[in-house]
């Protein structure tokens, strides 16, 4: 809006014009709305980074537990996975105030989801990682949306559709290009237990089936004090197992050097503690074959390092497969 001011003398006549203050209150309201937008934007791209953190920690460990694996051995490395990181989860979750499980319905299905989760999965993941590459084992342990979207689809009525079911398709095919070539035939002695890739691939469908038991759980516990308490149940029985295999670790832990203290401790909190807290606290909020088909991210992030740190590679079919 405008003011005009007019004087007159005779047949001359001056006029002011005077402009109100609405353009600097419009200035400072578009400076609200962009200091508003820039706020959201931040917000959204922090939820993302927190949304892909577990994908980006699990691949980064599955580098770090391949570095230490032979010097520790397989097994304590699973159980120093789980156990620690379970201790914490459980004490972050008392700090801020969650409610202990209580109950028979509570444990038995923890105590599953442990059982599965946790002991199968770590078991299967450290004994195939003896035996593949950190990238290419992760390619085929990350497989497990196949898996989720089919379980999904049976118990909760998700639905996949044909795209989804030409993505499974295409999926599939793509775990055959990476596991077929590497499987130990012998016309004398077929070794299929001897195959890091079958080890992986056991591993894959036990997360899968876990991720599914997630909403289960959480009918009767709070989810991330349940994912603190499995890992600890399902610690217990990889750390037996690791004093009867006699691993390196336990007779001779001081001979482990500083860096691979450093990677049993990020494999820990980070590979475990942060990852499986934020992802299993996410299961329960929403769609699983779409939280789950993220996974995907997690080979990229573990052949990208496996590259950097280790040297690793894949052959021509298995690059096609991944």
């Amino acid at each position: 809006s405008m003011e005009i001011d007019c004087i007159g003398t005779g047949l001359d006549v001056e006029c002011v014009v005077n402009t109100s203050d609405d353009s600097s209150q419009l200035t400072e309201k578009e400076s609200r709305q962009s200091e508003m937008a820039a706020k959201d934007y931040v917000r959204k791209v922090l939820e993302f980074g927190v949304l892909i953190s577990p994908f980006f920690f699990w691949g980064t460990a599955m580098v770090a537990m391949k570095e230490v694996l032979t010097r520790a051995g397989p097994f304590f490395v699973a159980s120093f996975r789980l156990i620690p990181a379970g201790i914490l989860l459980v004490g972050f979750a008392v700090s801020t105030g969650r409610k202990l499980p209580s109950g028979f319905n509570a444990w038995l299905s923890i105590s599953a989801f442990a059982l599965v989760d946790a002991a199968f999965f770590q078991g299967f993941l450290t004994e195939g990682l003896e035996r593949t590459s950190a990238g290419l084992g992760s390619v085929i342990i990350d497989s497990q949306p196949l898996t989720v979207a089919i379980l999904a689809s049976l118990f909760f009525g998700e639905s996949i559709g044909y795209t989804g079911i030409i993505g499974l398709v295409l999926g599939v095919l793509g775990l055959l290009l990476l596991e077929v070539p590497a499987l130990k035939f012998d016309a004398d002695n077929f070794s299929l237990w001897g195959s890091g890739e079958w080890w992986m691939l056991l591993a894959a469908q036990s997360m899968a089936v876990g991720t599914v038991m997630v909403r289960w759980v959480s009918k009767y516990s709070d989810p991330v004090m349940a994912t603190g308490w499995h890992m600890v149940i399902g610690g217990v029985p990889l750390l037996a197992i690791s004093y009867l295999n006699n691993d390196p670790a336990l007779s001779n832990f001081g001979n482990l050097s500083t860096g691979d203290a450093a990677a049993l401790l990020y494999t820990s909190i980070f590979g475990s503690a942060v990852s499986y807290g934020v992802f299993f606290y996410n299961a329960t909020r929403g769609g699983l074959t779409k939280l789950s088909s993220l996974t995907f991210l997690t080979p990229m992030f573990a052949s990208a390092f496996g590259f950097i740190c280790l040297g690793e590679t894949f052959t021509a079919l298995q690059l096609a497969g991944a």
